[in-house]
């Protein structure tokens, strides 16, 4: 009886670790998917709203054309906007993580320090995620309410 009750215990705890890996493949695939070059086609939001994402002093719409290389291997990335007009031309590293399978969440880092050093970042959901595109949905407090940005990415070449 005894050992009948420890194979049962040993199953399941097999069975969940197993399920476990399965799920964190499976998460694991799917943000790979996001390795390679994109490029933001379009940022839609209330134009009632000033919106400038990401401490970079821009408008969100500078982020048009930005491109962004995401390398989920190590974690690692950059994003860059071309300038022009009202737009800063804006070359930033970063660390990233898919938290859950759909929580984007990253750190702009700064030269010559550690991205643990780093404590501040930004979260924004995944969502709509296909081959070939995805979106990034931030929701941005003002007036009383949430402000809800949608930064939506094309790939524009493999890594």
């Amino acid at each position: 009886m005894r050992n009948l009750i420890l194979a049962g215990i040993i199953g399941a705890a097999m069975t969940v670790s197993c399920s476990t890996a399965k799920t964190s493949q499976s998460n694991r695939a799917e943000f790979m998917k996001l390795k390679g070059d994109w490029q933001i086609t379009s940022v839609n939001y209330d134009n009632n709203y000033k919106v400038k994402p990401f401490d970079e002093n821009a408008d969100a719409q500078c982020f048009v054309g930005s491109q962004w290389t995401l390398i989920p291997n190590n974690w690692t990335g950059s994003y860059t906007i071309n300038g022009g007009g009202d737009c800063p031309s804006v070359i930033q590293p970063i660390k990233f993580e898919v938290v859950n399978g759909s929580e984007f969440k990253f750190k702009k880092l700064v030269e010559g320090s550690k991205a643990k050093a780093v404590i501040s970042g930004y979260s924004l959901n995944l969502i709509n995620q296909t081959a070939d595109q995805f979106s990034l949905e931030q929701n941005i407090p003002a007036d009383g309410q949430n402000v809800r940005v949608v930064y939506n990415f094309e790939r524009s070449s493999m890594k």
